[in-house]
């Protein structure tokens, strides 16, 4: 009897540890599952506190499934041989990096996609969110101008190269740190990498602007993503009135750390 005690407890206890580990896994905030592919979508808990963040992000999500799913239908039509170890794997997360002033919120939108070839892929995008007017809007009113090739993106993308370059020196990988690499970088909004404002040791501030890479956009595959940290104090000079009031302190040790 005390051994079928003791198997029922064990046995409980398993189960509540089974319990306890599926009741973590978060799940997909909307999927499309099919023989050619199963994708997914996640919102972290920041973006599902404002409704029409929210919607924003979902549409775009939804918008990304129904794309990558007919592309899997047509590629399993034409090559099913490449679909006999199982469907393309494709996952989306959406998560907040900073909120600024209380009304500038900085979204990471990183994908996986997994179509069975050689390895894996993944990439970074951000999104910046007004809260105030409810849309997304670009780094542009935060600087007296943005034109290609002005003042301003000159500025940054040489703060840019020289934080890569500084990045590599610190993995050890120096030897990409290459015009060939960074050729790609440019004075431009739309050239120069995904953006977001970096958090700040000062609350409420952002401690600069933070650009986000994917593997194969600054270096070789192996070496992973890259983020480029700018301190504010760098874009001083280029900045509006409301640039000024957002910027400030320092970038958190952690954050830096994590890159």
């Amino acid at each position: 009897m005390k051994f079928v005690a003791g198997l029922s407890v064990a046995l409980a206890l398993s189960a509540t540890c089974v319990f306890s580990t599926h009741a973590a896994e978060p799940k997909p905030d909307t999927v499309v599952k099919t023989k050619s592919i199963e994708a997914r979508v996640f919102l972290d808990d920041g973006i599902k506190a404002n409704a029409a963040l929210t919607a924003n992000c979902l549409a775009e999500g939804k918008k990304w499934l129904d794309k990558n799913a007919a592309e899997a239908a047509a590629s399993r039509k034409e090559d099913p041989q490449f679909f006999k170890d199982g469907g393309w794997d494709f996952e989306r997360k959406y998560e907040i990096r900073s909120v600024v002033a209380d009304r500038y919120v900085s979204i990471l939108r990183n994908d996986y996609m997994n179509t069975r070839g050689a390895h894996p892929n993944s990439d970074v995008n951000t999104i910046l969110w007004d809260k105030a007017d409810n849309k997304r809007i670009s780094i542009r009113p935060f600087f007296t101008e943005t034109t290609d090739n002005g003042t301003t993106m000159k500025a940054i993308v040489k703060a840019v190269t020289a934080s890569l370059k500084a990045e590599k020196t610190k993995r050890g990988t120096s030897e990409t740190a290459t015009d060939e690499w960074f050729k790609e970088l440019k004075p431009s909004l739309l050239r120069i990498g995904a953006v977001t404002l970096a958090p700040s040791t000062e609350a409420g501030k952002s401690s600069g602007l933070t650009f986000h890479y994917p593997p194969y956009a600054v270096g070789p595959y192996a070496e992973g993503e890259y983020v480029a940290f700018v301190p504010w104090e760098t874009l001083k000079p280029y900045l509006t009135t409301e640039g000024t009031r957002i910027f400030g302190g320092t970038r958190p040790k952690g954050d830096a750390d994590g890159q």
